[in-house]
């Protein structure tokens, strides 16, 4: 395969119409508050279909946001028909059945939630977060509620009937010719960046930024674990990509009318 031949697109998969500016920039005050969009990519080329991140199953919805609320009622994640999986997939004409490869970052309900929705797809998941999911070093964490990281219906499903499709991916892992992961850390301990080659450069996605100042201006993510963590991502990312993908920035539809971007 020509590694270089990948198609990329980006899919709408459900939004939060408010989030608070600090959540997107570290100790900033005159940070506004933002809306936050849940981006899904699909990845085409060489015959294979892989998609990043499936979405929330949206039956667990109203737990999830029952628990933001408590936080602020504002912040609420709603899907609407359009962006369900089915139907995003299907707004490029694919099936769950097309789907050869599903790679979940970070592992939270909203990325996790829909994995065992693809009937044949292996099922691309970060080694260090799955050792620190079910190894913890604090079993109470601030930032991450365990039934919220991958709900149990779904926990049930990975370590049994799915469990021959799953593939715990190392801190560098190439997935295919030309398309790999890497770790980044920051806002999650499962949180990657897939790297994609295509003929307008290698395009970069991450829930490690959530907007495109966070990479473009090194301002880092306001609710991350570790300062380090993303700095050296994004200064990696820098190095690597020609497009970034935000993983949470709806100013993505814009800059790709469409969804194409490469």
């Amino acid at each position: 395969m020509v590694s270089d031949s990948y198609r990329v697109d980006v899919v709408k998969l459900g939004q939060w119409d408010w989030a608070p500016g600090f959540e997107m920039f570290w100790m900033d005050p005159n940070a506004p508050d933002e809306p936050l969009a849940l981006v899904g990519v699909v990845i085409r080329g060489g015959g294979k279909t892989v998609m990043v991140n499936a979405g929330p199953n949206p039956g667990y919805l109203p737990t999830m946001n029952e628990r933001w609320s408590a936080f602020d009622p504002r912040h609420q994640l709603r899907v609407a028909d359009d962006q369900r999986l089915e139907a995003a997939l299907g707004s490029l004409d694919l099936t769950l059945d097309d789907v050869d490869l599903v790679i979940a970052t970070p592992f939270q309900a909203y990325a996790t939630g829909n994995l065992l929705r693809f009937p044949r797809a292996e099922i691309g998941l970060s080694r260090r977060g799955w050792i620190d999911f079910h190894a913890p070093r604090w079993r109470e964490h601030p930032h991450d509620f365990r039934p919220f990281c991958i709900p149990d219906d779904v926990l049930a499903g990975l370590v049994t009937d799915a469990w021959p499709r799953v593939r715990l991916l190392e801190d560098e892992a190439e997935m295919l010719p030309g398309l790999s992961v890497f770790w980044t850390g920051g806002h999650h301990r499962s949180s990657l960046a897939v790297k994609v080659q295509t003929t307008q450069g290698n395009v970069i996605a991450s829930d490690s930024f959530f907007r495109y100042e966070n990479v473009e201006q090194n301002r880092p993510l306001g609710i991350n674990e570790s300062l380090e963590e993303v700095l050296v991502a994004y200064d990696r990312i820098r190095r690597e990509a020609e497009i970034l993908i935000p993983l949470y920035d709806p100013r993505v539809f814009q800059r790709h009318p469409g969804g194409r971007v490469a």
